[in-house]
């Protein structure tokens, strides 16, 4: 089974002023598919591990051989990580998130604006390439925000994850060059908030998503 990267849900230029189509068609069409790639040549000699989806693969990683290991984390992440990201995204996004999802930021974070202001700040000093998540602790069931390296997935910590923020310099550069604060403001009005919601109802019902 060759791993794919699936189209966007809308154009190019859908997310315009936030994300330019130029960055989005590079972001989705070039880097995302280059992991994709890397990880199908990775795997393509081990017949194995070639019905595992990506998430099973980083799940059981310490079940990958050993001599590709780092290679599946990376590129697999590289794909789980750039799947979310796209799942997430959406034009005409609402400013703030409601239903289920608005109600356990409140409960867990006090507001949807302190939320947003912890989350921000979380990708804006992240050190370097990498990525900030929402994500549930099966634990306690609460909401919690992780930053993580590279293209590092929250699959290795057993964390579903809700929403996501690239902060690669790649998801941003085109449009606003160094200036990562910047996208992080603009990222807010792109969010899908309904799929956002639907994922921490499928987190409850057992469906998934870590």
């Amino acid at each position: 089974m060759a791993h794919k990267v699936s189209p966007l849900r809308f154009a190019y230029d859908a997310l315009d002023p936030y994300i330019d189509a130029e960055t989005m068609e590079l972001h989705h069409d070039k880097h995302h598919q280059t992991y994709v790639d890397n990880l199908n040549k990775t795997i393509e000699p081990y017949p194995h591990l070639a019905d595992l989806t990506t998430e099973n693969l980083l799940r059981r990683l310490d079940q990958v051989p050993e001599e590709i290991r780092t290679a599946v984390r990376n590129h697999g992440g590289g794909h789980a990580n750039h799947q979310l990201f796209w799942e997430i995204l959406g034009p005409k996004a609402r400013p703030s998130p409601k239903g289920a999802i608005g109600d356990a930021i409140t409960k867990h974070f006090g507001s949807f604006v302190r939320f947003q202001s912890l989350f921000t700040d979380a990708a804006a000093k992240h050190f370097g390439s990498g990525w900030a998540f929402l994500v549930v602790n099966p634990s306690t069931e609460g909401l919690e925000i992780m930053s993580l390296p590279n293209q590092d997935s929250v699959l290795l910590h057993g964390r579903p994850a809700l929403l996501c923020c690239d902060v690669w310099e790649h998801a941003y550069y085109l449009k606003y060059r160094n200036r990562r604060p910047d996208y992080l403001l603009a990222w807010w009005n792109v969010i899908a908030w309904d799929v956002v919601d639907q994922r921490l109802e499928d987190v409850r019902a057992g469906k998934g998503h870590g």
